[in-house]
């Protein structure tokens, strides 16, 4: 048997070929077909975008907020997430974790937690989120609306806002200050408006396009301010343009749970978070809070002296009023402590407040002088202190007042200053919130006095004295306009020495007190006359028995406690009045006392025979002038005391009354009596009618008809001066040239050659001599010479000919 011979073997490469090629048809084929059927199948981006939102809504209901630890534990989008994680938010808050729950499941939620826990971004992120599953865009108009009380809270929760860029929404800031117009512009096309509740209402009334019909979300930060009476009229007319199909989210430090309030707002089973209810303080635990007890006009030395000793922190100081702001700022910026000083109230223009905002926000160390605009929701970083250089309306404001310093994990101090007269009833408002404070007391070694500067700077500047007159009238009448009548008494404050600690020399005229005294005096006088007779009797006995004597105070009670505690309130007000002897209108006795009708007549006086019955102790509310202490005196037969002393030269000089001497200048006898010789000074005025008015008055009608005449003669003078113009304007013409108009003595002479020198330089040199310019004689005298010199500067260089023409040209153009 053979073996069979082996096959040949073929060339593999051009069957690889071969095989490439047919495996490369297939799989372009298959690859054709794959797309063609993915394309058939991929859903539109929209389409996409519904179904994740539908899937974050289903998770909805399994949101467990005691588990969550981040906020990618809650079902947010992932440009909410994005946009926490490029702003360092990644562990939410406890209020944030207990209310992003109800609020992502479209609930109405009354949000209260401590100043300074994360408030802001627990609305921002339910309106971001709800706006979100909504597929909302610039053509839907207005979707959330949040409302602020003050503009500064409004401009940075519009710039936390702004951290969330991811989201194609547009938002808007609308508040007072800025440009109404642009605003009517844009906000129609406006998604999220954080606003004022003023200017809001403003556009709801007048711009046209603007309207709140698709609104999902209203949110109110601060709501217990809103909600207050400032605000009521304001939000009711908003809440009446909104829909009531909405959801409504209400934060605040300290939030309201009054039924009137929430029913304004239509709230449909709200659910009411409070994040520190278990808590032992209202505040943060890493707050020092303090008080310290000083008399009203220790005040503005205690505040020098404690800036001066804390140069390297950075520091709030909270007033009562703006007019208190403006004067103080100013004159601590000439005292120059050391650090530098802000001021923010709202007296100032929008911009300035702004730029106020973020330089103290820029300043590591700073003093701010503010109101009460600052004291609610504004984050301020590292703000070291919070001095309460005025006592709070409240204790829940005092709580937002310190809530700028400690927050958010970083600790701080705040200090209170307390009038005696506010200590016991202010400490009882803390108490009941739960506000920890401890008394302390001032090292006397280090208080320093500036009153001798402050009186330096209104000596020199009356516009600073000014401002410190309103700034003491302002303080009495907030202190006055208080509620709280238990911690705020007007009538106790020592107003002269505080006048002084401002710097002033005398305490300005206070009108609106002296006639709450008047009203208050009169509802005594009604109430004791109302009293019976043996209550009556029984009280004047143990006044006397007290030594009060007749005058015993009228806001007296029945028992013995609540009787010795008026008595103080009366002697103090007595106090107030006698400390104002600087008003003129105050000079008579009887205004300084409280008087009440004797209706047994124990005393054993009677009344005044000048005063009808019934009226013995009402005051007189007519102003006690010149005139009525002069009759008053000359009516009494009174010798009032003298003040004389003697010059050097040994004679008498009365300082004391003010001598009245005649403006004529005659020797008359000085007066013995203070106030004005009635009969001499009708005599006087008579007298100077006579011999100065009628002369005064002849004078002057002289003079209204010398200018008539003056006046008449410019006239005619100016028109006889335009009639001459006109006749010389053709010579005037010839004579002055302007500069752009042609000068035919700047060109060269054509029958000389120009020199070597004219060549060396490039051209012939071109002079122009007083001799050959000439003027033409104005005055017309006709001499020879005069008309040559005149020729001489008129001549152009041209032929006689050429110079005819010219100056026949010029005369027709002047026709």
């Amino acid at each position: 048997f053979r073996k069979k011979p082996k096959a040949t073997k073929k060339n593999d490469s051009s069957d690889h070929l071969i095989n490439f090629e047919k495996w490369k048809k297939k799989y372009t084929k298959k690859k054709a077909r794959v797309k063609r059927e993915r394309a058939q199948k991929k859903k539109p981006e929209w389409q996409v975008e519904r179904e994740y939102i539908a899937g974050l809504i289903s998770r909805y209901g399994d949101i467990n907020s005691k588990e969550a630890v981040k906020f990618s534990d809650f079902p947010l989008s992932k440009k909410t997430l994005l946009g926490l994680q490029e702003a360092q938010f990644r562990q939410p808050t406890e209020i944030q974790r207990r209310t992003l729950g109800f609020a992502l499941l479209g609930k109405d939620v009354l949000g209260a937690a401590k100043t300074g826990s994360g408030k802001t971004l627990a609305f921002l992120i339910p309106v971001l989120e709800c706006l979100y599953r909504q597929q909302w865009t610039s053509m839907d108009g207005l979707g959330a609306l949040i409302i602020s009380p003050t503009r500064e809270l409004a401009y940075q929760t519009f710039e936390v806002l702004r951290k969330g860029k991811n989201h194609d929404f547009s938002a808007g800031l609308v508040i007072g200050g800025k440009d109404l117009k642009l605003e009517s512009e844009q906000i129609q096309h406006t998604n999220i408006i954080i606003c004022t509740p003023g200017r809001l209402l403003q556009h709801m009334d007048q711009t046209v396009s603007f309207h709140a019909s698709n609104l999902h979300v209203l949110v109110l930060d601060e709501a217990d301010r809103i909600l207050d009476m400032g605000f009521t009229e304001t939000l009711n007319a908003i809440v009446e343009n909104l829909p009531k199909s909405r959801q409504t989210l209400l934060f605040s430090a300290t939030q309201t749970k009054s039924v009137k309030d929430l029913a304004r707002l239509s709230l449909k089973e709200p659910e009411y978070v409070w994040a520190h209810e278990k808590a032992k303080f209202s505040t943060p635990a890493s707050l020092e809070q303090s008080y310290l007890v000083c008399e009203l006009h220790q005040k503005v030395d205690m505040l020098y002296s404690f800036i001066r000793n804390h140069l390297k922190k950075k520091i709030m100081v909270f007033f009562a009023c703006c007019k208190e702001v403006q004067y103080l700022f100013r004159v601590f910026c000439r005292l120059r402590p050391g650090v530098p000083i802000l001021a923010l109230h709202g007296k100032q223009q929008q911009m300035k407040r702004v730029e106020v905002y973020n330089d103290f926000l820029r300043k590591n160390t700073a003093v701010l002088f503010a109101t009460d605009i600052a004291a609610r929701g504004l984050d301020f970083p590292a703000v070291n202190w919070v001095l309460q250089f005025d006592c709070p309306e409240d204790a829940d404001t005092y709580i937002h007042r310190v809530g700028r310093t400690a927050r958010y994990k970083e600790g701080g101090e705040a200090l209170l200053l307390l009038l005696p007269s506010e200590e016991k009833g202010m400490l009882r408002q803390l108490l009941e919130k739960k506000v920890p404070v401890q008394k302390i007391q001032v090292n006397a070694e280090k208080l320093q006095n500036v009153q001798q500067k402050l009186e330096g700077f209104l000596a020199q500047e009356q516009e600073q004295k000014e401002r410190a007159q309103r700034c003491f009238v302002s303080y009495l009448r907030s202190v006055y306009l208080m509620k709280n009548k238990e911690v705020f008494d007007v009538f106790q404050l020592p107003t002269e020495a505080y006048a002084q600690s401002l710097g002033l020399a005398v305490a300005p005229r206070v009108r609106f007190l002296r006639k709450a005294l008047l009203q208050k005096a009169e509802r005594t006088e009604q109430t004791a006359e109302e009293r019976p007779e043996d209550e009556e009797e029984l009280r004047s006995f143990k006044a006397q028995l007290r030594g009060a004597g007749k005058e015993s105070s009228d806001s007296e009670e029945g028992s013995d406690d609540e009787h010795s505690g008026e008595e103080e309130q009366a002697d103090g007000s007595q106090a107030w009045l006698q400390s104002a002897e600087y008003e003129d209108d105050l000079r008579d006795e009887d205004l300084l006392t409280v008087k009440r009708k004797d209706v047994f007549n124990l005393a054993g006086e009677q009344e005044s025979p000048e005063e009808p019955e019934g009226q013995s102790s009402r005051r007189r509310t007519g102003r006690d002038t010149r005139f009525k202490e002069a009759k008053k005196v000359l009516k009494k037969n009174l010798q009032v005391n003298q003040k004389v002393i003697f010059n050097e030269e040994e004679e008498a000089v009365q300082l004391w009354p003010p001598v009245q001497r005649s403006v004529g200048g005659d020797d008359e006898e000085e007066d013995e009596v203070s106030g004005i010789n009635v009969e001499k000074a009708r005599e006087r005025l008579k007298r100077e009618d006579q011999e100065f008015d009628k002369a005064e008055y002849s004078r002057k009608v002289k003079a209204k008809h010398r200018e008539k005449k003056e006046a008449s003669r410019e006239a005619k003078r100016k028109k006889q001066k335009s009639e001459e113009d006109e006749e010389d304007e053709v010579v005037a013409y010839l004579a002055h040239r302007s500069e752009d108009e042609f000068d035919p003595d700047s060109l060269p002479d054509p029958d000389k050659l120009p020199s070597e020198e004219d060549e060396a330089r490039g051209g012939p040199v071109r002079q122009k001599t007083a001799e050959q310019r000439g003027r033409r004689g104005a005055d017309g005298d006709g001499c020879q010479e005069e008309e040559e010199e005149a020729a001489e500067a008129l001549d152009t260089g041209l032929s006689l000919a050429e110079d005819e023409e010219l100056v026949l040209h010029l005369l027709r153009g002047s026709r």
